[in-house]
């Protein structure tokens, strides 16, 4: 038999008082599709970024093919080919794909030849794995499905055998998952060895042969994935039974978000929003199902303003949004967000955590009177946050870029549902995050709702909408296509009107 394609023995990682790996083994056969899950901050990402030579272990070996391997940069691991693809995209979104492939292997002053020779290579990959992109598109022109091809394609043309993914679905739509895993499968096929870190069980169960499971930086279990289910999984990864919460039946008082003929363009003048009427009522929470990058984006952007619409008119609580006014008027009005990207709209990840839980709200009186912040009371606060929502580690001062992607966003979520809302729009809640911290949110989403809030929910998972919305709006082209009660309508039905597709049933 042939040696296992990665061995991890006894590796262990300590950054100051967070013991992050705990003496950990693993054992990945050559071939294989292998997962890897856990709770956020349970200790994978630095694994894996071990393995990639991003940081360099305390102790503990890695071996490669059977062979001992010292990996203490990227360079190393690529070396010993070993690929990544982040959670968050490496590109260079103004330049061209080949461009982006070449970056950092050049081989020389003059990227001429370079260039043809990385365009003939992207094309042979595009052929042999379904991996087809343009070599001449600019990256920032491509969706995010695509631009993820082009990480792939990068790992594949510096020779990666063994390919690392870092939730890789997290941004993708459905469509564009199920092309991922049919080119992980291809790869496989090609005996190419896949490490696949995600928190959904239902990928793990379809694409995986074994899956890994980690708690609090130790490796507690390793499982052959026929021979297991999403149950025991959930439980090995968060050390109790996990449920879905029960959706109370909907006890809908007045409208507290009225959205009329709203028309939304883009910094371009390219209509985004078409005439979308709506409206959520309190103690109500309406779902926007969608396929990525019809106009959900946008219409979040101009409820919440960030944007200004091109016509139309937003009523929170009676009172209008007029135009002029931005997201800190909306916030008073009694609007909380949690925007779709934590990166970009919801954290300053150089800023500590307790900076971080402050945004939006410095001129909040509990941080003290005037121009000065009381910054021992703001940090207090954000302990107690910390605390209530389990934010791993609950350190405030601790720099939000150290803190897993689940943590972040449970930093985001507790400072805008701590704010007693009127209104809170939710985009993406869940994106990268844990199934325990999944269930958690799904429950304090659901208290706000009991507790009389409207809630309008965005989200590209069906799962989570069917869970959580009481009412579903589907949006299609930038328009509002449909509209189903929850109860009256399945995926299959929702799925097609997002295609814009149909149903020949009235909403």
């Amino acid at each position: 038999m042939s040696a296992p394609a990665i061995e991890l023995v006894r590796i262990d990682k300590r950054f100051g008082a967070v013991h992050a790996n705990k003496a950990i083994d693993l054992t990945v056969d050559q071939g294989s599709v292998h997962g890897i899950i856990g709770e956020n901050g349970a200790g994978k990402s630095t694994l894996m970024s071990i393995l990639y030579g991003f940081y360099e272990a305390d102790s503990g070996e890695i071996r490669v093919g059977g062979k001992p391997v010292r990996i203490r940069s990227s360079a190393d691991a690529i070396r010993h080919g070993i690929g990544m693809v982040h959670q968050h995209f490496m590109l260079v979104e103004p330049m061209t794909v080949a461009e982006n492939v070449l970056l950092g292997a050049e081989g020389g002053a003059f990227t001429g030849p370079g260039l043809e020779h990385a365009r003939s290579e992207i094309r042979r990959l595009g052929a042999d794995y379904g991996l087809v992109v343009d070599p001449d598109a600019t990256v920032g022109d491509l969706s995010v499905g695509l631009q993820q091809r082009v990480e792939i394609i990068k790992a594949l043309y510096r020779g990666a055998n063994i390919l690392i993914l870092d939730e890789p679905t997290g941004v993708l739509t459905p469509a564009e998952a199920t092309q991922l895993f049919e080119v992980l499968k291809e790869l496989k096929r090609q005996g190419r060895t896949i490490l696949l870190i995600t928190h959904k069980l239902k990928e793990i169960m379809a694409i995986t042969d074994r899956v890994s499971v980690m708690r609090r930086g130790e490796m507690v279990a390793h499982r052959a994935t026929g021979e297991t289910n999403p149950s025991e999984l959930a439980e090995l990864m968060v050390g109790r039974s996990v449920s879905t919460p029960a959706r109370a039946a909907s006890q809908a008082g007045a409208p507290l978000l009225e959205v009329d003929h709203l028309t939304v363009t883009d910094a371009r003048g390219v209509t985004r929003v078409f005439d979308m009427s709506f409206s959520v009522h309190a103690g109500e929470i309406v779902g926007i199902a969608g396929v990525s990058g019809n106009g959900q984006s946008e219409l979040v952007e101009a409820i919440s303003g960030m944007i200004l619409p091109a016509s139309g008119t937003i009523r929170i609580a009676g009172r209008d949004l007029d135009a002029g006014m931005d997201a800190a008027d909306a916030r008073r009005l009694g609007l909380a967000h949690v925007p779709e990207d934590r990166h970009r709209m919801g954290l300053v990840t150089a800023f500590p955590a307790w900076e971080s839980a402050l945004l939006g709200h410095v001129g909040d009186t509990r941080y003290g009177q005037g121009p000065l912040i009381d910054i021992d009371a703001a940090v207090g606060d954000t302990a107690d946050k910390m605390q209530r929502f389990d934010v791993r580690p609950s350190d405030p001062m601790l720099k939000t870029a150290n803190f897993s992607g689940g943590n972040q966003q449970k930093i985001v979520i507790a400072r805008e549902f701590e704010t007693d809302p009127k209104v809170l729009i939710v985009a993406q809640p869940t994106r990268g995050v844990d199934i325990g911290a999944i269930e958690f949110i799904h429950r304090r989403i659901l208290d706000l709702k009991q507790a009389g809030k409207a809630v309008l929910l965005v989200s590209v998972e069906l799962d989570e909408i069917f869970t959580l919305a009481d009412r579903i709006l589907v949006m299609c082209g930038g328009r509002l296509v449909g509209e189903r009660a929850s109860g009256a309508t399945d995926q299959n039905e929702i799925g097609l009107m997002m295609a814009g597709v149909e149903t020949g049933r009235a909403a």
